[in-house]
């Protein structure tokens, strides 16, 4: 089988953020991104593969016999958008977008232009039910 190309790294995650990131906004997001995943994780961010900031990580074993790891909740500052890895979506979440703000949804990634287009609190919310039905189907690591 083959081996997953995106896994953990030891990249320093400032360093990334200063880097990687097209605008003082993006940085100025990122950090404050850092701080409410932290509380709503208890989990100290880290790179997962060259571009996403992960909290914590849980273990996943498909039906087909693929399996990785993967952060429970993160986020990447791309170009385009800041794609945000807090959303299962399962139908029994949907509700968590009501009040989130501006935002596209593809799949389970949320993308924003700016953190401010977004209500700081319900992220939180969304992030705490992501990992507690992450807890409820995997093992976290």
């Amino acid at each position: 089988m083959a081996k997953n190309k995106t896994v953990a790294t030891k990249e320093d995650v400032i360093q990334f953020i200063q880097a990687f990131s097209d605008s003082e906004q993006k940085i100025q997001d990122s950090y404050r991104l850092i701080e409410l995943m932290q509380a709503a994780s208890g989990k100290e961010p880290y790179m997962f593969g060259p571009s996403i900031v992960g909290f914590g990580s849980y273990h996943y074993k498909y039906a087909s016999g693929h399996e990785g790891d993967a952060p429970l909740i993160g986020f990447s500052p791309r170009k385009a958008a800041i794609s945000l890895y807090t959303y299962t979506g399962a139908d029994e979440h949907k509700y968590l977008l009501d009040n989130l703000g501006k935002f596209k949804v593809a799949k389970a990634c949320i993308y924003i232009k700016k953190l401010s287009d977004i209500n700081e609190k319900e992220l939180i919310i969304m992030c705490k039910e992501s990992i507690k039905w992450l807890e409820s189907k995997y093992e976290i690591k």
